[in-house]
């Protein structure tokens, strides 16, 4: 086989493939060069997910007639001038942007700089098919359609609408994140989905593009050693999220994607926060072009640093003291008047007498409040005949106690017989040849998702309807996560709907888990869908969310139980798959055995 040249449009097809993958990577280019061209404003317009359109307008420096045709030549960039590739300051610099994209969409270049006309250039799918006169004002707008109409082999491999709509919104996130000062809109079929403003310091722009509340419940971070400088916004340990697509990072104001950040933010917070939960966090490094390289990959997310250690340590350290410092600090405080709602419910005082205590007791108190009748005259005399040892009798209780069966022999059951609680916490068992220590929360825990599961094999799950349907507020793909697998989660007792573009309706919760935090488990259940939306299916990522929905209904850690609901555990997870262990892999129960108690006390 005789070795040829490839057309050039052959060519730009095979380079298209590295850096225009979807209509995400595409948008990034775009954006980025609006930023390097010195913007202050980036007007975004995407139609069906960016596969339709894609429109990027700036207010920028501009180009002219001859700069916009060398532009859609490939190799051709004004951000490297000179050889030194190493020494990178603008976001792109490998000058393929602009004529991979033309060759396999349809690309509409329009650009004027100041104090001249402007000037229309269209593109085909590589082939020039017109040029001419534009009126706009100075800057550039692009316009992108039908990516990959011509390409059939490609275009098959995106996924939906909605899905690539996601990653178009994360792009811009990132980069108006990057560029505090620049002022970021995004229209999504006609609808504005996102508008910031320019000027804005970090932590306002962080919080105006992931959560509101972050705002309040975040640390600044500021580390410095020598040349290099770390800085940003991290979450309290206590605010966090079931997945860790809301962790920032940059490098030299490039958004980066890069194992050494993330494996240094998860130790920073690996004795704070559950294996299975993530903070969110915005990191803007700052070092010397010389100790970093960003020519790994053409999308230009990973980066190789000269002293890896070195920034690792900043990231841990810096980190760590800086959450050390807040002390006690906790996700907001409930308002004081929140807490004065809360009282404790009275108790009848217990009876004193003149002939312990040297006085009488005080008047009784009505149940309902009202103060019962006087004592009578002749009280005294009731008084001097009370036997000496009626004081120290037990306190008058608030309720009456339930009648219980005879206690069960422990030798009849696996785990024995509920004999009491440590720290509300643990339920201490006697079984026939041993002690048994169980974690409550972490048993109750399995055994909820174990009923759910069932409830997913085809026997429904119990809801309960609210009183008043919630509405929960998150963001648009969220949204659409959820509303996607709406009749999945009925099955498993949670009925949603849509409720606008950016929230859903809660309008009932399975009844086992009781009263739950209706905004708390809609926002981990969609961020269990996205976790694991590219590489599981629909039911085994139900799997996961009926995991979280166990950990929101559990009996919590510091919860009091009487015996009968101790023994009903108990009871429970003997017949129950898999309640040895709950769901995070944590053990439920341990067990000492009687020879070994023995042993500590010296008996054998």
């Amino acid at each position: 086989m005789s070795i040829r040249r490839l057309p050039e449009k052959l060519v730009n097809r095979i380079a298209a493939g590295e850096v225009v993958e979807r209509p995400a990577a595409a948008l990034k280019e775009l954006v980025e060069n609006a930023l390097d061209a010195g913007a202050t404003r980036v007007a975004v317009r995407i139609a069906e997910g960016g596969i339709l359109r894609l429109e990027v307008d700036d207010d920028g420096c501009g180009m002219t007639a001859s700069d916009m045709a060398l532009a859609l030549e490939r190799h051709a960039t004004s951000k490297l001038p000179t050889d030194a590739i190493e020494d990178v300051t603008t976001m792109g610099f490998r000058g393929e942007a602009l004529p991979s994209i033309a060759s396999v969409a349809r690309l509409t270049l329009e650009s004027r700089i100041a104090g001249a006309d402007g000037w229309r250039r269209v593109i085909d799918n590589g082939s020039l098919v017109a040029e001419g006169p534009a009126a706009l004002a100075r800057g550039t707008r692009v316009m992108v359609e039908d990516l990959f109409a011509r390409v059939p082999a490609r275009r098959k491999f995106l996924r939906s609408a909605r899905s690539e709509y996601a990653a178009c919104l994360d792009v811009v996130k990132r980069l108006a994140m990057a560029r505090a000062d620049v002022g970021f809109t995004v229209e999504h079929d006609g609808r504005r989905v996102l508008d910031v403003q320019g000027g804005q310091d970090r932590l306002s722009r962080v919080a105006a593009l992931t959560q509101r509340e972050l705002a309040a419940n975040s640390i600044g971070v500021d580390v410095e050693r020598g040349e290099v400088r770390l800085g940003g916004v991290i979450s309290l340990p206590t605010y966090n999220r079931g997945i860790a697509d809301h962790q920032y990072l940059f490098v030299n104001g490039r958004p980066v994607k890069d194992r050494l950040l993330v494996g240094a933010l998860r130790g920073a917070y690996a004795d704070l926060l559950a294996r299975d939960r993530h903070p969110v966090v915005a990191l803007f490094l700052d070092l010397p072009t010389s100790e970093v390289d960003v020519n790994v990959h053409p999308a230009k997310t990973e980066v190789r640093f000269r002293d890896p250690q070195l920034v690792r340590g900043m990231i841990v350290g810096g980190l760590r003291r800086a959450l050390d410092e807040e002390g006690f600090r906790s996700v907001q405080r409930p308002a004081d008047a929140a807490l004065a709602a809360w009282q404790q419910e009275p108790a009848a005082p217990a009876p004193t007498t003149g002939f312990l205590f040297g006085q009488r007791s005080e008047p009784a108190v009505h149940l309902f409040g009202a103060e019962a009748a006087p004592p009578p005259a002749d009280a005294a005399r009731v008084y001097d005949r009370m036997m000496p040892f009626a004081g120290a009798a037990a306190p008058i209780a608030g309720r009456a106690e339930v009648a219980e069966a005879p206690p069960p022999v422990a030798a009849d059951h696996p785990l024995g017989i509920a004999r009491g609680q440590i720290a509300n916490t643990y339920i201490v068992a006697e079984a026939e040849d041993g002690l048994v220590i169980v974690d409550q929360h972490a048993a109750h825990e399995r055994l909820v998702l174990e009923q759910l599961r069932r409830g997913m094999a085809g026997q429904a799950v119990p809801s309960q309807g609210l009183l008043l349907p919630e509405v929960v507020e998150i963001d648009e793909p969220a949204c659409d996560r959820l509303e996607a697998a709406a009749a999945q989660l009925s099955a498993l007792g949670v009925e949603i709907e849509r409720f606008g573009p950016a929230a859903v309706m809660v309008r009932a919760t399975p009844a086992m888990l009781g009263a739950i935090d209706c905004h708390k488990l809609v926002t981990d259940i969609a961020d269990d869908l996205a976790g694991y939306d590219a590489a599981l299916g629909l039911s085994e990522r139900l799997e996961l969310v009926a995991a979280t929905m166990a950990c929101h209904g559990s009996v919590r850690a510091g919860r009091p139980l009487n015996v009968a609901e101790m023994n009903a555990l108990l009871r429970q997870m003997e017949v129950t798959p898999h309640s040895g262990q709950c769901n995070h892999g944590r053990p439920t129960w341990v067990k000492l055995a009687m020879d070994d108690v023995e042993k500590l006390f010296g008996r054998k």
